[in-house]
């Protein structure tokens, strides 16, 4: 079997380039799809996790990400990486899935754990989700940073997630969002306003909950 770039490909689909695999499976060859979704699977669910922190969620977005891939790979034409295009899938679909669920925001106090609980009985100011501290104060805040993005709209929390979460340059983010450099400058900037305006609400709120 052969493709346009003159390279052979029986069984060695594990060394074929991204464009000769979404070509093949584009033509229907099973192998060289199921050898993208090998080797994609791990960035997918990486994105994936960002937006929900229950795992059938995240295997919910890792399949539809895939189906919508595979429906459109005749549109990769290998420009650009075969990771960033679907990347964009997988968080635009992870977007339709947070707008499709409608979360409530307001549930929040009631789900918070015991530590959780104690970690804001013992901070005085929504800054300290950042102070340094010890690794289980970490893990307690990691674990309220994603609560907390839950209440958010699906646009606040992608952007939060890839300039914050993956560390992504506003040139990155715009080429993975689609948007102009300005707009996710100034969609960042409000994003992150957002997020600290939540954590103080959240504060507040579970500081007369205990005080109560």
């Amino acid at each position: 079997m052969s493709v346009a770039s003159g390279v052979t490909l029986e069984t060695d689909y594990g060394q074929a380039s991204e464009l000769d695999l979404a070509r093949l499976a584009c033509d229907g060859n099973e192998a060289a799809f199921e050898e993208i979704v090998r080797r994609f699977s791990p960035r997918v669910f990486r994105i994936a996790g960002h937006f929900f922190r229950r795992q059938e969620l995240a295997e919910e977005a890792a399949q539809e990400t895939f189906l919508n891939a595979y429906s459109q790979l005749a549109s990769f034409e290998g420009r650009g990486s075969f990771e960033g295009w679907i990347s964009r899938i997988a968080t635009n679909v992870c977007i339709n899935i947070l707008r499709r669920a409608k979360a409530k925001p307001e549930s929040l106090i009631s789900e918070l754990t015991e530590d959780e609980t104690l970690w804001f009985e013992r901070s005085s100011a929504a800054a300290n989700v950042s102070t340094p501290g010890s690794v289980e104060s970490h893990v307690v805040a990691a674990d309220l940073a994603e609560k907390v993005l839950s209440t958010l709209s699906p646009n606040d929390r992608l952007l939060l997630m890839l300039t914050e979460g993956e560390e992504l340059s506003v040139k990155e983010t715009a080429e993975m969002t689609g948007w102009s450099e300005s707009k996710v400058k100034v969609q960042a900037m409000r994003a992150r306003r957002r997020f600290r305006h939540a954590v103080e609400k959240l504060l507040e709120k579970t500081t007369e909950a205990l005080s109560g």
